[in-house]
């Protein structure tokens, strides 16, 4: 989702050589991207993949704008077995299309096992892949094509090309992969085109984190309940710093001081920025909760909600200036633990390779995802879910009001059980598994627990450092794809 998935309006805090390709036209190969990608420990190796870029539709449910644009794919053939293997496909989430590329480090790693082709396809409207260029996000007419529906769409279009234009890909069996909104359309995938996808691996896929469907504070309770492990009075200081702030921040002098403590760009006016900004810290923390230092939104320590816990485990009576001393000795762990940035700048969001406005977009027309806190079971403000305020926020925006039904309408809801070959894992420490499948359903839509598990963990790659409960999700999902694999061969025999 994601990274923070920003799944309400009210968690805002919550060149290139190209290659076009077409069905009817010859493909030009002519961009090479290779990387080196390293881990602690003994991995150290290269990743490299092609870059594509196909003439998709623009609307593919109706016949008046009969427009085209250019989906960007990448492709990663080295270890693909010709003649009918299969096609690992990442079905794209909110953002540029390359970083979740070298992010998803089980697909590299299990390519060869498998002898599969990675596809990694881009959403329309993010990274490159702009339906109207520059003027996509220029209001709503031009954001009417941003859905779920025209993405998935776009998948199904583009492997069926794939599978004409490849040579020795006719046969291949198609796996979708994806982790959090792309976990979602993963799993949205296989319910939606059995006859192009024959299984889905959907990590960290909240597709239960809708009206009606879960408690609108369990993911703010999830994250609470992570700071809380992992230092003592830890979550308790952080529940107690909002009011701390409000008190500091109603005097010029108190301002000051906080902008200089937490060594900000710019003056602050006014606390209210700083709380959002806070609030989005201690939720990216909780999802990037990984055993081992990583990059994924920040240069981050191993074990980071432990190393900001460091910084808090004072006695809750302390005054508010040392409290607050030690909250931005935490942030600063998120924001600057590499310690390169000479001030911190609230107004940006730690998340630049996903494309939030039109998640915005998005969470304002079908992802609709009810969220609130009550400050008892978790550490933040009371904030109700407030579905009309909500809902008149998107209209000052974009001009557009929520369904707060749709995904149960097109996607079921939780009356999931009719469909078919699904893994959904979900972590632990994942705030969003409280909106996951955490429970077989079927012996074909199978939840995988990694109780060790922060954001879709069982995604990244192998690392000695890895939790033995995510090395036994990895071989779990091997097994049960290389099945499915083994299923569609023996189906296109008949």
């Amino acid at each position: 989702m994601k990274a923070e998935f920003r799944a309400t309006m009210p968690a805002l805090v919550s060149v290139f050589f190209l290659l076009v390709v077409s069905c009817t036209t010859d493909v030009f190969a002519l961009k090479w991207n290779l990387f080196r990608h390293k881990v602690p420990g003994p991995l150290d190796f290269e990743i490299s993949y092609k870059t594509y870029y196909f003439d998709q539709k623009i609307d593919h449910f109706g016949f008046l704008e009969d427009g085209t644009f250019k989906q960007r794919y990448l492709v990663a053939a080295q270890h693909w077995q010709k003649d009918g293997g299969p096609i690992l496909f990442y079905t794209g989430n909110e953002g540029d299309i390359a970083w979740f590329c070298n992010n998803t480090g089980f697909m590299w790693d299990v390519a060869e096992e498998l002898g599969a082709m990675l596809v990694f396809a881009e959403h329309r409207y993010y990274g490159e892949s702009m339906p109207f260029g520059a003027e996509s996000y220029s209001d709503a007419k031009h954001l009417n094509y941003l859905s779920s529906e025209q993405a998935l769409a776009d998948f199904a279009v583009l492997i069926k090309c794939l599978k004409a234009s490849w040579p020795g890909a006719q046969t291949s069996a198609v796996i979708a992969v994806g982790g959090s909104y792309g976990g979602m359309l993963a799993a949205w995938f296989r319910m939606k085109y059995p006859h192009v996808v024959a299984g889905a691996l959907a990590a960290s896929a909240p597709i239960w984190q809708f009206p009606d469907m879960v408690p609108c504070g369990v993911f703010y309770k999830i994250v609470s309940d992570d700071f809380a492990r992992s230092g003592v009075n830890c979550n308790a200081n952080i529940r107690g710093s909002w009011n701390a702030i409000d008190k500091l921040s109603s005097t010029d002098e108190g301002l000051q001081w906080l902008s200089r403590e937490f060594s900000l760009c710019a003056p602050l006016t006014k606390g209210d920025g700083l709380k959002s900004w806070l609030q989005e810290t201690w939720v990216n923390l909780a999802m990037v909760d990984y055993p081992y230092k990583a990059n994924f939104l920040q240069p981050l320590p191993a074990w980071p909600i432990k190393v900001v816990c460091q910084h808090l485990q004072f006695s809750p009576e302390v005054s508010e200036r040392q409290l607050l001393h030690g909250i931005a000795q935490a942030a600063k762990v998120y924001y600057n633990y590499t310690g390169d940035a000479s001030c911190l700048n609230i107004s940006q969001s730690a998340t630049g390779n996903l494309g939030m406005m039109g998640w915005f977009y998005q969470a304002c027309t079908e992802m609709v995802m009810p969220m609130c806190s009550d400050g008892v079971q978790d550490m933040f403000e009371p904030q109700e879910w407030n579905f009309q305020a909500f809902s008149d926020e998107c209209y000052a925006m974009f001009g557009v009001r929520p369904r707060a039904d749709w995904a149960e309408v097109v996607y079921g809801g939780k009356d999931i059980t009719s469909y078919s070959n699904i893994i959904f894992s979900n972590g632990g420490l994942d705030p969003w598994s409280g909106g996951g499948v955490t429970r077989n359903l079927s012996d074909s839509l199978v939840a995988v627990w990694i109780p060790d598990g922060a954001h879709h963990l069982d995604l990244r790659y192998n690392n000695e450092y890895d939790p033995r409960s995510v090395l036994d999700a990895r071989l779990q999902e091997v097994t049960i794809i290389k099945q499915w694999i083994k299923q569609s061969a023996a189906q296109g025999k008949v």
